[in-house]
């Protein structure tokens, strides 16, 4: 494994001098900056000319770092009236990175092949983006990019243990929604080789025991360790989490802020933020013991439904893994038996009969929680729900998520970006395929044509495809987060081109 030294480790007091001082509107500029000359030089100027009467700390930052900046677009002939699916199959270069040189003291951990950004303030890969991205590549054709990727992904599992929120060193702490396996399954249909899913096989398993990281050391209900909870005696289930519990680099003076505005202590407040930002839905009432207050945040409290689902997966194509390579029949069924069991526990535990839906788990009250969002849908997409709670899942969310612009998020409207009434690529594409796993193709089509109407509206206005969008208003744009609207933008590019596809295929 190798080891990377965090922003604030390297330069100490400086860094929160910095990110306190408002002097940069962005908390990521300076963690995605590089130092132009020694960090100890920087240091050891920046403590004798603080002492001095009119000390500028702009002016010191301009003269000892590089600022990140927007690459320099490559320049595209598009042929006129080009319609927008061509346009974003053209368009795959603007979001590519070509591979990365080491640096000294950048946060930026290299990769070895090129890759796909989202846009805008993120200028490196992230994980669980890259899957819905990929989608877009199939369809484009480029498989090229897609194997890249899953290599990338591969040499981060390899190198780091796992792969982390993104490839920067303030990331190195947390996941995402672990897509990997799914990735390679993907990479296998596009290439048509079934033997693709042994080759990553090794590192498929490594970052499901990242995961799993623990469940040994807790056999009593009840107790839980990192990632893992052990629900009883036959099921241990996952929760998000983050190894450190310190204000993100990133998003340093938005967490110092909210901690002071809290009675809680701060390391469990930090815990709670950094945990919510490994689910990918930074943030929304879903992690919120009180849906309008972000102090109230709880996300280590619950057994997420499209964590554990998405574990499942894992396990399934880990079993696929092994039927390839034949190996011995007591550990396929042993491995059998973790996946029936966690299926099992989501069923126990997420599973709300009454209504017919899915709903997350709080640990420490020892019931579901009220929150209904699009996480529902993970079960289907899957497919281990029942065709009759596929029918009532669908029924629930056809009447109180279906909107205008394609399916919005939660029902809460809390001013938090994974709320309403914001809609977003990856839950569009886990509603769409799970509409089609349970004989919904009347439905997936209603959704597929909406949100593509409202991804060309909008390009039509603003000439940009967006990170999220608003599904209830198609006239406004949608809102919230710690950071502007972004453009771009990978996943909502992939998933666009999957469901025009489609559309085209089922008129």
């Amino acid at each position: 494994m190798k080891f990377y030294e965090q922003p604030e480790d390297i330069y100490l007091e400086l860094f929160e001098v910095i990110q306190m001082s408002g002097v940069f509107p962005d908390s990521k500029t300076f963690v995605d900056s590089i130092p132009k000359r020694d960090v100890n030089d920087i240091l050891k100027d920046f403590y004798e000319e603080i002492k001095t009467p009119g000390f500028d700390l702009k002016s010191f930052l301009d003269k000892n770092f590089d600022y990140p900046e927007e690459p320099e677009y490559k320049k595209l002939n598009l042929p006129k009236a080009i319609n927008l699916e061509d346009r974003l199959k053209l368009q795959w270069d603007l979001l590519t990175r070509e591979a990365d040189e080491e640096v000294e003291n950048s946060s930026l951990i290299p990769l070895p092949h090129p890759y796909i950004v989202p846009g805008g303030r993120f200028r490196e890969i992230y994980y669980w983006d890259s899957y819905f991205t990929m989608l877009g590549l199939k369809v484009s054709g480029r498989t090229d990019l897609i194997e890249n990727m899953v290599d990338n992904f591969a040499h981060l599992i390899r190198t780091v243990g796992h792969i982390p929120n993104g490839n920067r060193t303030y990331f190195l702490s947390r996941s995402q929604p672990p897509f990997f396996a799914k990735m390679v399954e993907l990479l296998a249909e596009a290439k048509g080789d079934e033997e693709i899913i042994k080759k990553y096989q090794p590192e498929i398993w490594m970052e499901y025991l990242f995961w799993i990281e623990g469940e040994t050391e807790i056999p009593l209900p009840g107790k839980y360790y990192n990632r893992v909870v052990r629900m009883d005696d036959d099921t241990a289930l996952n929760r998000y989490w983050d190894d450190e519990n310190t204000p993100r680099a990133e998003s340093f003076v938005e967490d110092v802020e909210l901690s002071d505005q809290s009675t809680r202590f701060p390391e469990k407040v930090f815990r709670n933020l950094r945990a919510a930002c490994e689910s990918g839905w930074d943030f929304s009432s879903r992690w919120l013991y009180d849906p309008n207050d972000l102090r109230s945040v709880q996300t280590i409290a619950l057994i997420p439904i499209d964590l554990n689902v998405l574990l499942a997966e894992t396990e399934r194509i880990i079993i696929r893994g092994m039927k390839l390579e034949k190996e011995d029949s007591k550990e396929i069924t042993r491995m059998e038996l973790f996946h029936k069991n966690r299926m099992e526990g989501i069923e126990r535990y997420c599973w709300e009969e009454e209504r017919g839906i899915y709903l997350d788990y709080h640990i420490k009250f020892k019931e579901k929680v009220e929150r209904p969002s699009l996480a529902m849908l993970y079960p289907l997409y899957s497919g281990m729900a029942t065709s009759e709670q596929g029918a009532r899942v669908l029924e629930y969310v056809e009447k109180n998520f279906l909107k205008p612009g394609g399916l919005v998020t939660t029902n809460f409207n809390t001013g938090q970006q994974w709320d309403a009434p914001n809609g977003w690529a990856p839950l569009q594409w886990i509603g769409f395929q799970s509409m089609l796993n349970y004989g919904r193709k009347d439905l997936a089509k209603t959704l597929a044509e909406r949100w593509t109407y409202l991804n060309e509206s909008v390009f039509d206005r603003t000439g940009k495809m967006m990170e999220k969008y608003n599904v209830e208003d198609l006239s406004l744009e949608a809102g919230g987060g710690e950071y502007p609207v972004q453009d771009g933008f990978g996943w909502t590019n992939g998933v666009y081109l999957a469901m025009k596809e489609w559309l085209r295929e089922n008129p």
